[in-house]
């Protein structure tokens, strides 16, 4: 059932909201070449304590650490260590969630570090762009399905496939709530959009045509594309409202 969302509770969200996205820009500069992904976790875990908010991540399922920090061909759910060390022409998604006053904020984003494949760079463009239109596409009275139908029909002329294992998800007092949000047009998702609604929206866009991915049976977490092929995500919070969606997690 999805939650419509009381003005008091969009008051919390936009709180949080705020926060994830000044943490997010927080560690922008600190992520570079020579940097490990442990280093950018623990930035984050000590401006998350300092600001009085909890990792939604840490201890999640049994998620071990505080962000997810996915390179290259890492789709979602990489966990920060001391060995992975970031290299020039990596990109890596940097996925943040905050809980503020038992709210929920979150976002992501996949930054280029130092000389990242032309081929790459433009996927890392195009998938940022191809959230914007799937945001863009969000009004009251519409159907969800026109999230995914706005980021399929731009994604397609560049022959990228769309990540069809994982989508955003709503989100409020808890980290996942319905409704699930499908990034390609499926009329699953034929559900009708209201003001008060909540949601992620989050396309994982592969370089490869092959959507396929799979989880580490290592880790349990990890989630790969199946042919090597880089991926890249963009992920922001939204708000239904009267005229289109606010976004929440924007400084």
């Amino acid at each position: 059932m999805v939650v419509i969302k009381t003005q008091e509770e969009i008051e919390k969200m936009r709180r949080a909201g705020k926060l994830a996205a000044e943490l997010l820009a927080y560690i922008g500069p600190f992520v570079k070449e020579g940097v490990s992904t442990q280093y950018l976790n623990d930035l984050c875990e000590e401006f998350t304590q300092k600001h009085g908010a909890i990792s939604a991540p840490l201890n999640y399922h049994g998620f071990p650490k505080s962000i997810c920090t996915s390179i290259n061909n890492v789709v979602c759910h990489g966990i920060p260590s001391e060995t992975e060390i970031l290299k020039s022409g990596d990109i890596v998604n940097v996925d943040i969630t905050l809980i503020v006053d038992g709210y929920h904020g979150d976002t992501s984003y996949t930054f280029q570090i130092g000389g990242v494949d032309e081929q790459i760079q433009k996927l890392v463009y195009r998938t940022e762009k191809a959230m914007y239109r799937g945001i863009a596409a969000i009004k009251p009275g519409k159907y969800l399905y026109e999230v995914g139908k706005a980021i399929e029909k731009y994604i397609d002329k560049f022959n990228y496939s769309i990540v069809r294992a994982y989508g955003g998800h709503g989100i409020g007092k808890k980290f996942h709530e319905d409704p699930h949000v499908l990034h390609h047009y499926s009329p699953e998702n034929r559900i009708r959009l209201q003001e008060g609604m909540i949601f992620t929206v989050e396309p994982m866009i592969n370089l490869g045509k092959s959507f396929a991915v799979e989880t580490s049976e290592v880790d349990g977490w990890t989630v790969t594309t199946t042919d090597g092929s880089v991926s890249a995500q963009f992920e922001h919070t939204v708000l239904v409202t009267a005229e289109g969606a606010e976004i929440l997690t924007k400084v």
